[in-house]
């Protein structure tokens, strides 16, 4: 991986503190990460690449469609762990402003939970860009610093992971990033992890959760944890 700024180091001694002490414990499960897939319509043979994989359950999650998986994550310990899991993904330890692959070669992309830790988000969208097909197809999940717990804990009380770069934007600011650094934005849906927990503990709970099915809040989108934007090449 290139030189890195003091910054970003400190970002991945966070980051491989966090994977080596906590495991995988306080990650999403796999099941979670089907509701991209889906809304990217993923299929066989497609090239998919994982931003900030970490260790890797979106590509595990899309054994399940026939894509070709890799993945990048600037944490070494991740990576390691990730490989340990998945011996035949193709995975690299890399810095998302500068991505280790040529022009153009794949279809799908997707960030999730991470673009609000990276610094300099202009060299990373570029990347995605530049990466992406012409008619790639790309899929972010980002933090609303909208809701009641960033404005008072992250925000109040000062309790931001400030090593982790943990940030967030409003729904607003997200859409015109996105659209400022070359996206068209195709459809915005609220974070459906917490929604598909709240059906499991409500009275339908017997019933199966299809974690491939989109489900719709009856709160404002703007209420969202965090939003899942759909996006592709604004040419």
């Amino acid at each position: 991986m290139s030189s890195m700024t003091s910054k970003q180091e400190e970002i991945v001694e966070w980051f491989n503190t966090t994977y080596s002490k906590r495991g995988s414990w306080y990650l999403r499960p796999r099941q979670a990460y089907y509701i991209y897939l889906e809304l990217l319509q993923a299929g066989s043979n497609q090239k998919l690449l994982d931003v900030a994989c970490g260790l890797g359950r979106l590509l595990d999650a899309s054994k399940a469609y026939g894509v070709q998986q890799y993945g990048i994550d600037i944490s070494p310990v991740a990576i390691k762990k990730a490989k340990n899991l998945f011996p035949n993904f193709n995975l690299f330890v890399a810095n998302a402003e500068k991505l280790p692959f040529d022009d153009a070669i794949f279809d799908l992309i997707t960030c999730i939970g991470s673009i609000e830790r990276m610094l300099n988000k202009s060299l990373v969208f570029k990347e995605m860009l530049r990466v992406g097909k012409r008619n790639c197809r790309y899929c972010f999940l980002v933090r609303n610093s909208e809701t009641r717990s960033w404005k008072f804990f992250k925000d109040f009380l000062g309790l931001k992971n400030k090593a982790g770069h943990q940030d967030a934007k409003t729904l607003k600011q997200w859409k015109d990033m996105f659209s400022l650094y070359g996206f068209k934005v195709n459809a915005i849906y609220p974070d459906q992890y917490p929604l598909q927990k709240q059906k499991q503990r409500s009275g339908l709970w017997l019933k199966k959760i299809n974690f491939k099915k989109i489900i719709f809040s009856t709160r404002q989108l703007e209420d969202a944890n965090e939003f899942i934007f759909l996006l592709e090449k604004n040419d």
